[in-house]
């Protein structure tokens, strides 16, 4: 399986080389770009931040909080936003920082990826649109955002969906080496922690980030017109800063912020998550996909699920899957109450 990964990786390099990509359009473009299936991009001001989001259901339905990760953006969700709606969910889909249409509010506020200033940011937000709870799902950088906003304020988080499980970023094991295969999956990690890497992702940022898809959803036969939708959120002004950040943070080649370091101290303990939980393992987690490396962590009300053939952008590749996900993490939540 890693062999083949491996192999579909330089595949992937290779043809990258000789392929051109559509330049993202300009920054004041993004909202035209984006409306799309999600409707008007709404905005708020939330902590540091005034956040655009994407929100659809009824005013009054349970609230279904939606993260996406890197480099992917709100339209990962475009097609399970009509599965949910159906059902009667008020779903609510934001920009992460650096992403689309939210802007930090400051321009002396540091440009900070670290992973407790994301989850911070949820918190901010479910603030602002006086959301009490909600179920959260996420992948990627939006996973490891509801896991840690589930970890530290379970409160809030009525269930959890979970792409790839329990993703909470501990700096002191980030120091130990992986074998060799394994090292080669983070490729890009090591490239932005050089300023050539940083350099070199300002200048190809859309061709960079259509290689990114093409490795990590090997079978997903995405046509330019999805990922240019989602290409126009890269044209944030803070987009670079917050990803070269965020993976130098993780190799703690940059510090994070004082203010987030009593939340980071308790990120260090590997807290368990006890709200009702389903994780989903895809082929892009390779033998990991069957979840048992990260159950135990899930002591609450739990279901797995494993997708073959499925990459790692889940909820655009199988919205059935996610959208099904949810449901059934909302409704473990129920059975939790009974």
């Amino acid at each position: 399986m890693l062999a083949k990964f491996i192999t579909t990786i330089f595949t992937a390099i290779f043809l990258m080389l000789f392929t051109t990509v559509a330049s993202g359009q300009e920054q004041s473009g993004i909202k035209n770009q984006i409306n799309g299936n999600l409707g008007a991009i709404k905005q708020i001001n939330a902590g540091l931040l005034n956040v655009g989001y994407a929100e659809a259901g009824p005013a009054k339905g349970q609230v279904v909080l939606l993260l996406h990760g890197w480099p992917y953006d709100i339209h990962s969700f475009d097609a399970v936003v009509p599965i949910l709606t159906a059902k009667g969910y008020r779903v609510i889909i934001p920009y992460l920082r650096g992403y689309g249409t939210t802007r930090f509010l400051s321009d002396k506020t540091f440009r900070n990826g670290q992973q407790s200033a994301f989850a911070d940011d949820m918190i901010a937000f479910m603030d602002a649109l006086k959301i009490k709870n909600a179920v959260v799902g996420g992948f990627d950088w939006g996973a490891r955002t509801a896991v840690i906003m589930a970890a530290l304020w379970p409160d809030r988080v009525k269930a959890l969906v979970s792409v790839s499980g329990y993703l909470i970023v501990n700096l002191e094991g980030n120091q130990k080496p992986l074998p060799p295969q394994a090292e080669l999956g983070w490729w890009y990690q090591y490239y932005f922690a050089t300023e050539r890497g940083k350099m070199g992702y300002s200048q190809n940022t859309n061709e960079f980030n259509k290689l990114i898809w093409k490795i990590a959803s090997p079978k997903w036969n995405f046509d330019d017109a999805t990922y240019n939708a989602t290409a126009a959120s890269f044209n944030n002004p803070d987009h670079v800063a917050i990803v070269i950040h965020n993976y130098r943070w993780r190799l703690s080649l940059e510090k994070g912020e004082d203010k987030y370091a009593e939340l980071e101290k308790r990120l260090n303990t590997r807290p368990d998550i006890t709200v009702p939980t389903v994780t989903i393992g895809s082929d892009f987690d390779g033998a990991n996909a069957d979840g048992k490396a990260y159950q135990n962590k899930f002591t609450g009300k739990h279901s797995h699920k494993v997708l073959n053939g499925i990459g790692h952008n889940v909820p655009q590749e199988d919205p059935e899957a996610f959208a099904k996900a949810i449901i059934e993490a909302d409704g473990l939540s129920a059975l939790v109450k009974n």
